[in-house]
């Protein structure tokens, strides 16, 4: 339906798609799909609202957020869900989360499903009784640093105090921090609650806890980065290379005494915005440690991320390194890029996936020459996608309420600034850095691009038939019912068999993968449904 050298506005066909809803689901659903008037341009959207019962949507629960997204990927902590089975699926890890155990003698707990598997007459009679139990026989087993507990939907239907068997349990062992999450399925929208409850919960119960610091004169957190496929391995290299130390990840190849200690770095990096903006408000708020938004995705932008580490902490011998590891990468890049590239330029992307992702990786498609024509988040907020500027002008509704929000304080001694309102000011106007801010997706797209919120398989299915995208990038759930339109989709929640896709080595790992299944011949040999034709033909015959 359309050129790809000549992007039409998309307006007229989003009317098409509308017509097939009901009146008010059209309305509601015309406000999270908006087209980018300019570049540099976020027009207002819909977005971190409920999902219109009976569609099929990509969302998931709070529980999968809190558990499956921010806690997964730690691997000394014993995570014990506490509910039916069935929700334990996300206790097994779900993401490629990688890790490497410090030490032989570590601990690490990531392959195990720890849960309390609730039947009727828990459910019933409660299950307080049977979370006691479970936790006890996790510290009697493994002896760990620390258990926490998260709730599911009929855990909180039926009143169960995680909170005070916690407590309870934590007091009785004395040596392991025991804590828990009232992150039940229902409690917000999408699994965006789920990571705003699991920030919530880990500042209280864990970070601050060890004021032991470590060795280095440029200790950052790395925070919004979860290790799929390894990605947090080649950023570990990178800095590792640069003389910068890491202090903790939230929460990729992480440790419970990373979190606890991550006070003590003098910046944190924000990867993933969405599930992790809160830590770094709140450890800006009560330590005096500032954040920046940074990019490891794509090798431009892994550059400029290491720039800005080096613009902030004014070191000369810093930024001579960083640059000096920059140039010795990059000529292996530029050589895949330019072999690459003539395969894969022109090629459009289309990218629904949560977090930053569906940001970070227009940075990779742009390297390989592709256009992203459209892109929207699962369970994202309007700051996501038109910056956090528009932060006062959003009304909290009773979903966002029903998220605790804690009061955070200056620490009355472990306060401590690590610049100065002055020295932020300075590096601001000299060096261009923009502290805790973000300025979302939608700026950096281009004109015409549509850019959809929570989007349904209704609209996945007619907005590929508009653009024929060569590639989609989504989750499992949508990967088969998209390739069988003959077009091929790359996850970028777990990389399928891929990665890791962050820093230099990853980039090239991407350029390879894309061009790969983007120029394979089998998807012609699908019929998309737009091709069909019917099988059936008659004639009428007269019997005279």
């Amino acid at each position: 339906m359309t050129d790809k050298k000549t992007l039409p506005n998309p307006e007229e066909f989003k009317k098409e798609i509308l017509e097939k809803y009901p009146t008010k689901v059209a309305r509601k659903r015309s406000k999270a799909m908006v087209t980018v008037g300019s570049e540099g341009d976020a027009p207002v959207i819909q977005a971190n609202v409920r999902t219109v019962p009976g569609i099929i949507t990509q969302r998931g629960c709070s529980y999968a957020g809190c558990k499956g997204v921010v806690l997964g990927p730690t691997r000394d902590i014993i995570n014990i869900t506490h509910g039916p089975i069935g929700c334990g699926f996300y206790s097994w890890l779900t993401r490629r989360n990688q890790t490497k155990p410090e030490t032989e003698e570590a601990e690490n707990f990531m392959a195990y499903c720890f849960s309390t598997d609730m039947q009727e007459e828990n459910i019933v009679f409660g299950g307080e009784k049977k979370l006691r139990q479970a936790i006890q026989e996790a510290y009697d087993m493994f002896h760990p640093k620390a258990i926490s507990v998260f709730a599911t939907c009929p855990v909180g239907l039926i009143g169960d105090d995680i909170h005070a068997i916690s407590r309870e349990m934590k007091e009785k062992f004395g040596d392991c921090n025991v804590f828990a999450f009232s992150c039940e399925g229902y409690k917000g929208v999408s699994q965006s609650a789920g990571h705003h409850i699991a920030n919530n919960q880990i500042f209280k119960h864990v970070v601050g806890n060890d004021d032991t610091s470590l060795e280095g004169e440029f200790k950052i957190n790395m925070l919004g980065e979860y290790n799929i496929g390894g990605d947090a391995f080649e950023i570990e290299r990178i800095l590792d290379k640069c003389g910068i130390t890491l202090v903790s990840t939230f929460s990729g190849n992480s440790s419970i005494d990373h979190f606890a200690r991550s006070h003590t770095a003098d910046l944190n990096l924000v990867m993933c915005h969405r599930s992790i903006n809160y830590m770094a408000d709140m450890m800006e708020t009560k330590f005096g440690i500032p954040w920046l938004k940074v990019n490891f995705i794509g090798a431009e932008a892994t550059a400029k991320s290491l720039r800005k580490i080096g613009d902030y902490f004014e070191d000369k011998k810093l930024s001579k390194k960083i640059e000096e590891v920059i140039a010795e990468e990059m000529p292996e890049v530029e050589k895949e890029i330019s072999a690459i590239r003539p395969n894969t330029e022109g090629k459009l992307a289309m990218l629904f996936v949560g977090g930053s992702r569906a940001h970070h990786y227009q940075e990779l498609f742009s390297e390989l020459g592709m256009e992203t024509v459209s892109a929207g988040y699962e369970f994202g907020h309007r700051d996501d996608y038109e910056g956090r500027e528009v932060l006062p002008s959003i009304k909290l509704d009773a979903d966002t309420r029903n998220i605790e929000e804690l009061k955070v304080e200056k620490d009355p001694e472990r306060y401590n600034p690590r610049k100065t309102e002055k020295q932020l000011a300075k590096l601001e106007k000299e060096k261009g850095l923009e502290f805790s801010t973000y300025h979302g997706m939608s700026q950096e797209m281009k004109k015409n691009a549509m850019v959809i919120d929570d989007i349904t398989q209704w609209e996945t299915e007619k907005w590929i038939e508009y653009y024929k995208p060569d590639v989609f990038c989504a989750g499992i759930k949508e990967k088969y019912a998209v390739q069988k339109m003959g077009v091929p989709l790359k996850q970028l929640h777990s990389y399928d068999y891929g990665g890791p896709y962050a820093g230099f080595k990853g980039a090239i790992n991407f350029y390879k993968d894309i061009e790969r299944i983007t120029n394979t011949k089998v998807w012609s040999l699908i019929t998309p449904p737009w091709d069909y034709t019917n099988g059936l033909t008659a004639d009428l015959v007269s019997n005279g």
